[in-house]
């Protein structure tokens, strides 16, 4: 059974950094397409950025340039690096992984960006 597993939010001054992580049981990142979602209040879930297992990523105009997307083989983990961040960029972020032929999510991680 895949489980994925976000921590790292929480509260920071616009001009911030955060570092979000994703725990992944049952499944290996590094074998898949995983990414990063947002979704703020009353707006739907959009993508923040992806990672193919050969290390191809790919980025919302949004945040290229502020935000990086990697992974932790070793520990089997998925990482986002914000910085530069903005009152816009609030949201729940979701960690996401495609594991033919399923899709899983975790459960979300609340960042909050104050001006």
């Amino acid at each position: 059974q895949v489980q994925l597993v976000e921590s790292g939010g929480g509260l920071v001054q616009a001009g911030g950094s955060l570092r979000l992580s994703c725990a992944a049981s049952g499944m290996r990142f590094g074998s898949n397409v995983a990414g990063w979602y947002r979704q703020a209040p009353g707006k739907q879930r959009d993508l923040v950025a992806t990672i193919t297992s050969s290390g191809f990523t790919n980025y919302a105009d949004s945040v290229k340039g502020r935000f990086t997307i990697s992974r932790d083989n070793v520990n089997n983990r998925l990482v986002l690096q914000m910085n530069s961040l903005k009152p816009s960029d609030t949201a729940v972020y979701y960690c996401q992984a495609y594991s033919y032929p399923n899709i899983y999510w975790g459960q979300g991680t609340q960042v909050t960006v104050s001006s």
